[in-house]
């Protein structure tokens, strides 16, 4: 993509270039739930339980492209639309302003069109019923009728390291999300915590079988002492 017809990629705070999870893997990530990718993680990763899909159909799977907004500010969200590959999920820090709407319809359809996976905000968003309607994955803290403004002279990044709660999401980052949250995964770790996520699914099902079948729960994990 020209650099001369968006010079904004020229700025030192920003880097399009990143490596990326390969398409295999985000195909077995997208089959396993958040929450069982965090546990084989070794219980990291995990983003502020406060970011939840605008619509519990909401899932999202794809590669992090972290974005660091000036507070009350969505310039570098329509920066960041642009930057972005397909597949990728836009990873969002608004400096701790959530009393702002950073996204709607209109970037909804903007970041569609350029076939992004998904937006996770760590603010608020709005349109929320047109955004269940148009079905573009949005996870947020909720919805927020204040509007934002786009100062050209305001700092932001898009791909570096940035911190959402406590925990650094990286460039290229794994980024899973479903109704319990989002989780994180570190790119090198993908193969390692995808196949202990598969493991933990198939040592669930047996027991959820188990119990069907009239076991208790102290007796299989051993806990009755």
């Amino acid at each position: 993509m020209s650099q001369s017809r968006f010079p904004f990629m020229s700025l030192p705070t920003v880097t399009v270039d990143i490596e990326r999870p390969s398409p295999a893997q985000l195909e077995q990530a997208a089959a396993l739930p958040s929450s069982t990718l965090h546990e084989a993680a070794g219980k990291i990763g995990a983003l502020p339980s406060a970011i939840k899909p605008v619509h519990p159909s909401f899932r999202i799977c794809g590669a992090a492209v972290t974005v660091q907004s000036p507070p009350a500010d969505n310039l570098w969200l329509h920066r960041a639309i642009v930057a972005a590959q397909p597949g990728d999920v836009l990873v969002v820090h608004v400096g701790g302003h959530y009393e702002a709407g950073y996204w709607g319809e209109v970037m909804s359809q903007a970041a569609r069109a350029r076939g992004l996976a998904g937006l996770v905000i760590d603010g608020c968003v709005r349109d929320g019923a047109i955004l269940e309607r148009f079905g573009f994955p949005v996870f947020a803290r909720g919805l927020c009728i204040r509007g934002t403004g786009k100062d050209f002279d305001a700092r932001g990044w898009i791909n570096a390291p940035t911190l959402f709660g406590d925990v650094t999401v990286q460039p290229g980052d794994l980024i899973v999300g479903d109704t319990d949250g989002v989780v994180a995964i570190p790119r090198a770790r993908i193969d390692e915590v995808l196949a202990k996520a598969r493991q933990r699914e198939e040592d669930e099902a047996r027991i959820i079988e188990r119990l069907a079948a009239g076991e208790n729960s102290l007796d299989i994990y051993n806990w009755n002492r």
